[in-house]
């Protein structure tokens, strides 16, 4: 190979270079991200929102829906009436003490009344608030169109005398808030706070019929426990049961009974409330002289 010359050219330090570019094209157009449809989009729906909100607020005021449902509810019933679903009779049973006018005024109902247009739910409220009904059950039937009435009377269990009042009262211990006039003997309890507590005491004597046919008066003693008094009022046999363990107490009274005899003989008082004791008391006319009297206080069991 032949050795080539190479030259050198000396640039001068203040002589400008010229440099070579790509040329550069450039768009007579600008494209901006469109989101003027989003936005109106969202509008649309703002609005329609409000519009919504208004229409409710204004169908709740002014109730509109509800006269709308009323007025095709009272056609309804209008035109079934023409076709014979009027009511034809109401049966009622189990009424003893309830009087007609107090049903017929609770019913508020007549022969031109729809049946298929009764509320049972409001009619059963509004017996079952009667003083003397105590639960209801309805039934309906058509053609003939009659409404089933059954009641349960509340049972006169006692009558609780207070402050020279007298009170019926049922088996659970409510008042019952009406005139009551007994025809037969009834359990008469006296004390404060006597009806809330005669249930427990009902539950705990009832066991020997004989003997609970003897009771004339329960009476509820300082609201904490009872005397029970057998045969007569004022010169009856006087049985003081403990505040507690009432029925363990009377069935140790049984027991006596049928063993000796206890409620046969001439006492005044039985008192059950010590425990392991019974404690009786005997009737002065028969104590032979004032020296037993005096001698025999208390006699124990």
């Amino acid at each position: 190979m032949g050795n080539k010359t190479i030259r050198y050219k000396k640039i001068n330090k203040n002589q400008p270079i010229a440099v070579a570019s790509a040329p550069v094209l450039i768009s007579p157009q600008i494209w901006l991200p469109q989101i003027w449809i989003y936005r109106f989009i969202g509008n649309l729906i703002l609005l329609a929102l409000i519009i919504a909100s208004a229409f409710c607020i204004f169908t709740i005021k002014s109730n509109l829906i509800g006269k709308q449902l009323g007025t095709l509810s009272h056609q309804f019933y209008t035109i079934s009436g023409s076709f014979g679903f009027n009511i034809d009779d109401v049966i009622i049973s189990g009424r003893h003490h309830t009087s007609k006018d107090e049903l017929a005024l609770a019913l508020d109902i007549d022969r031109n009344s729809n049946i298929m247009q009764l509320d049972l739910s409001a009619i059963k409220e509004k017996l079952e608030n009667l003083p003397w009904i105590k639960k209801v059950n309805l039934h309906r039937s058509y053609f003939p169109n009659i409404l089933q009435i059954d009641i349960q009377e509340r049972e006169v269990k006692s009558i609780w005398q207070f402050e020279n009042n007298f009170y019926p009262i049922d088996a659970e211990g409510n008042i019952i808030d009406a005139e009551y006039i007994p025809t037969s003997p009834v359990l008469l309890i006296v004390g404060a706070g006597a009806p809330e507590n005669i249930k427990d005491l009902m539950t705990s004597i009832q066991d020997n019929e004989e003997i609970f046919k003897r009771i004339k008066v329960a009476n509820f003693i300082s609201k904490r426990r009872w005397n029970i008094v057998l045969d007569d009022v004022e010169h009856g046999i006087t049985v003081k049961l403990p505040e507690d363990n009432i029925h363990e107490a009377w069935q140790k009274l049984l027991n006596l009974h049928k063993t000796v005899g206890i409620l046969k003989r001439k006492l005044t008082i039985i008192d059950l409330r010590l425990q392991g004791k019974v404690i009786v008391r005997l009737r002065k006319s028969e104590l032979d002289s004032p020296q037993q009297l005096k001698e025999i206080k208390e006699h124990k069991i």
